[in-house]
Order: structure tokens, then C-alpha cells, then sequence
């Protein structure tokens, strides 16, 4: 049966085709790290961060099936203009025909760019063929190894390690995240934003108990790490990660993604990815891999 190409629902939401990819993703990267650029953690998270993402779109990521199966998929993050390309191993033939749809599809006001693996050097030379040039501009990817022993990152007098399956306080996640990402002013608390903050924490393979939050003494969340791992899963991703501006410098954000990775490594994870090449990750004994790097038209 030939593979045939069809376009994705376009529907809003945790929605039965939403989950048909989460699981094609989750399968791919099963035992071995096929598309880790772009996992099931990130597709999750890109549809629960519903407010920054285009989702007039929808229906312009491109889906491949072979029966029922999905083999390929072709899809933008928050916004059109640029192209993710993720592809079961077994069927590489589809590289040219993915990157002439995401080419059509996913252009924004002419402008389109499509992330492809350095160490792909045949999607790298249909890129060419097709008139794409590697820029300066990339996606880092490390990983933390979780078969081997784990750094301690004791915590200063006073603060604790506690998860949302634990304490779940839709006001004081929305502070840490507001302000740990270096918004001004006080983290706004009305019924719009605090609906889309449970969203973020509301996804359908969402576990509270590997969100981790470091508690204050005044009982504010100080530092946050959100962990995306389903049991059985040979990889975990680490997504997002914020301290508050007041809390910085006392090792409260590494405790809290030790302790997402430990709890991970529990369940059987082998290792936990970060989309990042920061100085942070690295210290706690994140290793870098191959990158992958953004193509534009000449």
C-alpha cells in the first residue's frame, strides 16, 4: 500500500488526530532518538501554549500514512514561516517530498526557513538541489545522561523540593513562570491568563508528580522545571525551566531539574533531553549533541 499524504485535522485542542501524532512522536524516539529536535513533549507543549500558537493554521501541517499508520510528519511550532520535519527511519525516500510540501504549506508572506540535522547529509543536499543555503542560525540539543550517577545540588536552609501532584497553585506557577521569565511587573492574575496557565499544566500526558517546584520560606514557588515523560519511555524532555529574578544564583534551578530527571530515571528514562546550549545545563552534566540548523532560499 503506497504512502498517502493528507492534511491534519486542523482542529484545536487535545483532539483524536492530536493524539494519533503525539503517539507516532512518542513511537519514533521510543528506543531510539530519531527526531528529539522535535518530540512528543514539544508537540504537547506547543498546543498547550495555546495563546501563542497560530492555530488558524492547523490544518496546513502535513501529515504521511502508510495504512493507519503515520510515517512523517511536517509541522510548524507556535508559527508558520518555518518547517520541523519528523520521519519514522524507515522511510527516508520521503525527505524531498517533505521539504517541496513545507515549502508551499507553511510559507508566511514569503518568507520559510526548515530546520535540518547536521548530521543529515542527504536532506541536506536535497536542501541544496532545492536552493537552500545552512545560516548562522540553529536549534542546540543536549542530554543528561540518567544511567549514570546524578549531581546533588543540595538546597540553601529553609527551601524545599516539592511537585505540583503535591501542591498544585495555579496562582504561584503563573508567578515563578511570569517573573522567571523576565516579564515586568507583578505576574497578572486575572481569569484569561490564570485559564491559560492551567492549560500549559492541563495536557493530556501531563504528570504533576515530575513538575517540580522549589518551595521558599514564604511559600512562594522560587524555581520551576516541567518534565514530559510517559512510563516506559527511554527519553524524558526538559521543558520549561525558570527561576524568579529574586531566588537566582542559589542553585534552586538545578535542584529542581535534578530531581525531575532523578524521578524520571526512576521510570525507566535513559536520558533526559533540553532544547539548549546554556552554560546552566552543561554544568549540571548536560552533554551536547549534534545540532540542527536553519536552511533558508537563497
Amino acid at each position: 500500500m503506497p504512502v498517502r499524504f493528507r492534511q491534519y485535522s486542523g482542529e484545536k485542542g487535545f483532539s483524536p488526530d492530536f493524539v494519533r501524532v503525539c503517539d507516532f512522536l512518542r513511537r519514533i524516539n521510543e528506543e531510539h532518538a530519531c527526531s528529539l529536535t522535535f518530540p512528543w513533549g514539544r508537540w504537547e507543549w506547543m498546543f498547550s501554549l495555546e495563546r501563542f500558537l497560530e492555530t488558524e493554521h492547523l490544518s496546513h501541517i502535513g501529515v504521511w500514512e502508510d495504512g493507519e499508520t503515520i510515517v512523517a510528519l511536517v509541522t510548524y511550532e507556535s508559527v508558520t514561516g518555518e518547517a520541523y520535519f519528523c520521519l519514522d527511519p524507515g522511510y527516508e525516500a520521503l525527505k524531498r517530498e517533505l521539504l517541496n510540501y513545507a515549502m508551499t504549506a507553511l510559507q508566511k508572506e514569503g518568507h520559510f526557513r526548515a530546520l535540518i540535522p547536521d548530521s543529515d547529509t542527504h536532506f541536506q543536499k536535497i536542501a541544496v538541489q532545492n536552493g537552500f543555503l545552512p545560516t548562522q542560525n540553529y536549534e542546540p540539543l543536549a542530554v543528561l545522561p540518567l544511567d549514570e550517577p546524578l549531581f546533588s545540588a543540595p538546597l540553601p536552609e529553609g527551601f524545599s523540593l516539592i511537585s505540583l501532584e503535591e501542591e498544585y497553585d495555579l496562582k504561584k506557577c503563573n508567578r515563578v513562570l511570569h517573573r522567571g521569565f523576565n516579564h515586568e511587573g507583578d505576574a497578572p492574575e486575572d481569569e484569561e491568563t490564570l485559564k491559560a496557565r492551567a492549560l500549559e499544566l492541563g495536557g493530556p500526558h501531563v504528570e504533576l508528580s515530575l513538575k517540580i517546584a522549589v518551595k521558599a520560606p514564604n511559600g512562594d514557588f522560587a524555581a520551576y522545571c516541567g518534565m514530559w515523560h510517559q512510563t516506559g519511555d527511554c527519553f524524558a524532555l526538559v521543558e520549561p525551566v525558570a527561576t524568579d529574578p529574586t531566588y537566582r544564583r542559589m542553585g534552586l534551578g538545578k535542584a529542581a531539574v535534578l530531581e525531575a530527571c532523578r524521578r524520571c530515571a526512576m521510570r525507566g528514562a535513559k536520558g533526559a533531553y533540553v532544547g539548549s546550549s546554556q552554560q546552566f545545563y552543561y554544568n549540571i552534566g548536560f552533554r551536547p549533541l549534534p545540532r540542527e540548523t536553519w536552511w533558508e532560499k537563497k
